[in-house]
């Protein structure tokens, strides 16, 4: 059981103020303004941490950056052991929180099925097979002490009201969970609430983590979505519990494009991407890449290289029969998709670029453009401070301006038969023909 509750995970700090609170957002549910005026999601994670110094050795190749200090940083040299390597099953446990001040109109299993399957789909596709999200619902609700109206849930949400949330959600589920037997936790508000406000979604992360049946529970998903909820937010959501950093741009004065940085190309730019599937250079911080998938270019000359399409699916192993073209019996034969998926040109000490091939596969099956993607990595960079930028391969023209949400990116992509120069860097690529299998012949000219 969790004991102490009040004082044992929060400190008294957190549950008065949560001292030291800094937010990776939120945005607002306005779509970019260079696409259709409809509603999108706030995405956020919400920090109140420190990250710890612990790491695990990860990648030893000579273009991985170095992991800094910065929130959910790019580097991937080593992985953050405060964060579940999604490199095997993890369990999420979904617990649903109902209110006195409104019975609700949905049932948990509704709720459930609202991010289930799709967002294990969404990381079965993105891994290749390699990870999956198991998730555990309960089966009915957990009614909370006060009325939704009492914790003022809204996007910019008190730090105080998240404390006693939080407080009185844990001492809620623990009488129904046994926390030990997860790694994810999902606390699923009910939507129809008078109190709820879709837009606070959130990760919350805790410095001083809460101890619950023998285990640490370092951070809560807080899940406030409409039924039905905004497309993927929950595989966004679960990417932070992965240690990966918001890619979307806030403005200053929270008005204009929030999409600038990566528009469509990366889920944790926008959920609602017409390319949604994760970048390579995030496929190879959580471990889904080999290191045969990853080509470090070096300067002083013009590499040729071939890349597979990011959401081709390696082929099921096959094995030889005896004499075979394939070898000698029992050799296993693998096909479309095992090949390189990232080109990786080192920068400098913090930075790179990052190159890849994206076309109709997969996650990104709505994409309106393919071609290979450019794209700079600064593993010093914050969460939401720009981390990572697509360099657009077209700055002149944009497209698919009815479905994108940030056209001037949409055709980035350096397309089939074209060549491209890097701005303010040496670097230079040329897109020279595809395989049989779909795969993009190129080559990477540095220094």
């Amino acid at each position: 059981m969790l004991r102490q509750l009040p004082l044992k995970g929060l400190t008294r700090d957190a549950l008065t103020g949560l001292k030291g609170l800094a937010c990776d957002g939120p945005r607002p549910r306005l779509r970019s303004t260079a696409a259709v005026l409809t509603t999108m999601t706030a995405l956020a994670a919400t920090s109140i941490i420190a990250d710890p110094s612990v790491a695990e050795p990860f990648s030893a190749q000579p273009c991985a950056l170095q992991r800094t200090d910065a929130h959910h940083s790019e580097g991937l040299d080593t992985w953050n052991a405060a964060y579940p390597r999604p490199s095997r099953a993890l369990d999420a446990v979904m617990v649903f929180l109902s209110f006195p001040d409104a019975p609700p109109r949905t049932t948990p299993a509704e709720l459930a099925a609202d991010h289930f399957p799709a967002t294990s789909d969404f990381f079965d596709r993105a891994s290749y097979g390699r990870f999956t999200l198991r998730p555990h619902p309960l089966q009915r609700w957990l009614r909370m002490p006060k009325p939704s109206t009492a914790y003022a849930i809204q996007r910019d949400w008190s730090a105080a009201h998240r404390a006693a949330y939080l407080r009185d959600a844990l001492a809620t589920a623990d009488r129904e969970v046994d926390f030990s037997r997860y790694d994810i936790v999902y606390f699923v508000a009910d939507p129809d609430a008078p109190g709820v406000d879709s837009d606070a979604t959130k990760v919350v992360n805790l410095d001083v983590p809460l101890r619950a049946d023998g285990t640490d529970i370092r951070r809560v998903v807080t899940v406030f979505e409409n039924h039905p909820p905004d497309r993927l937010v929950l595989a966004h959501e679960t990417g932070h519990v992965f240690d990966l950093p918001d890619l979307y741009h806030r403005p200053m004065d929270g008005k204009g494009d929030w999409d600038t940085y990566v528009g469509d190309w990366d889920l944790m730019g926008s959920q609602f991407g017409l390319a949604p599937d994760l970048f390579a250079w995030h496929k190879w911080k959580l471990g889904w890449l080999e290191p045969r998938q990853v080509a470090c270019v070096r300067g002083g000359g013009a590499t040729r290289l071939t890349l597979e399409t990011l959401g081709a699916h390696p082929a099921t192993t096959a094995y030889a029969n005896a004499g075979g073209e394939g070898g000698a019996a029992g050799a296993p034969v693998f096909g479309q998709g095992d090949g390189v998926k990232l080109a990786v040109v080192r920068t400098g000490v913090d930075r790179a670029l990052a190159f890849e091939a994206r076309g109709t596969t997969g996650n990104d099956s709505a994409t309106c453009t393919q071609g290979v993607l450019v794209y700079r990595v600064q593993s010093g960079a914050e969460s939401g401070g720009g981390p990572v930028e697509v360099v657009d391969a077209h700055p002149r023209t944009e497209a698919c301006w009815e479905d994108s949400v940030y056209p001037p990116l949409a055709d980035a992509p350096v397309a089939l038969g074209e060549s491209f120069t890097v701005p303010g860097e040496n670097v230079r690529v040329e897109v020279e023909g595809r395989t049989p299998s779909g795969a993009w012949t190129v080559e990477i000219t540095s220094g």
